[in-house]
């Protein structure tokens, strides 16, 4: 029977709890751990409802330093570093990881989603039968949808229950998963600050690319865009032909790369270096006592990790 590798985009669960105002959570300093804890009550949540034998967390270290910025100095421009509050919470959630027994890592030259493209296709060079373990991406990001490459993969937004494959994403989105860095090369991305062509939208980049299937193969026949048919065709011939480079650019930089380097910690030269292993109950309540939470807080987080150890041992 398969088993599903997880792979866990951090970024999506701390951030939604930090930003959230219906789950503010204080330490007994009166100082905000609600990144923290909100990610702590997710990943203890995670593992009781997956059991997940094969699991990998992805954090994102790389703001301002990434090989993206070498590429575009503007990318991701309009972000910030987190203050000295949130850089503990964060540093506390990685920590979380590893008294929980899995598999933690970070870059910083590579973003999260590169950690997890490099872990995936790790899992598939080393299945090549008829029954793969599946890779289930944890996230809510669009973005990480190009690597769905088997029919067995899936993204996964936990806290939605919505779970995508590749057909699904075709249906919702008019392409398959590899088209996504072809379309943000067209379209552009304002959360991440990536141009794309200007004056082209999803509608007239989805009617492109089905047609052309990528941009290797639209720009050599840019003569046939009029005639597609589709609303602004003829224009979008113009603003292509015009900003060529910068829809080449835009789409490295949306392309979530695979990582030979093996000096970073993530590249792994087999899936079992991702096995969950046993939890450490006592570094456990010693991180809690660490980020000084309240305690009603401590004894939730202590509550849900009994029964997750309760599980374990039924």
């Amino acid at each position: 029977m398969a088993t599903p590798v997880y792979l866990v985009d951090a970024s999506i669960y701390i951030f939604q709890a930090h930003f959230s105002p219906q789950q503010q959570v204080w330490s007994r300093r009166a100082e905000d751990r609600s990144a923290f804890a909100g990610f702590a009550r997710f990943l203890l949540r995670f593992l009781q409802v997956t059991r997940a034998a094969k699991l990998a967390v992805a954090f994102d270290e790389s703001l301002f330093s990434g090989f993206r910025h070498q590429l575009y100095a503007d990318y991701k421009a309009n972000r910030v570093l987190p203050d000295d509050n949130l850089a503990l919470q964060l540093a506390a959630c990685a920590s979380l990881c590893k008294v929980l027994g899995i598999a933690a890592y970070g870059s910083r030259q590579y973003e999260a989603d590169d950690i997890i493209g490099t872990l995936s296709a790790c899992v598939r060079r080393e299945q090549a039968g008829d029954d793969p373990d599946p890779v289930v991406i944890v996230t809510r990001d669009k973005d990480l949808c190009q690597l769905l490459h088997r029919e067995a993969d899936a993204v996964w937004d936990f806290n939605r229950g919505v779970r995508r494959h590749r057909q699904d994403i075709f249906q919702h989105y008019g392409i398959w998963p590899e088209q996504f860095p072809c379309f943000l090369g067209l379209t552009g991305d304002s959360i991440d600050c990536i141009p794309g062509v200007p004056g082209i939208g999803p509608v007239a980049a989805r009617h492109l690319l089905q047609h052309f299937t990528n941009l290797d193969a639209l720009f050599p026949q840019l003569e046939a865009v009029p005639g597609l048919g589709f609303r602004g065709a003829r224009r979008c011939q113009a603003l292509l032909a015009e900003h060529q480079q910068q829809a080449l650019l835009s789409r490295q930089l949306a392309t979530i790369v695979s990582c030979d380097d093996v000096t970073e910690t993530f590249v792994v030269s087999h899936s079992d270096a991702l096995r969950v292993g046993r939890i450490d109950g006592p570094g456990f309540l010693s991180l809690l006592e660490q980020m000084a939470l309240a305690d009603a807080e401590v004894q939730r987080l202590q509550t849900m990790l009994h029964a997750l150890l309760d599980r374990e041992a039924a």
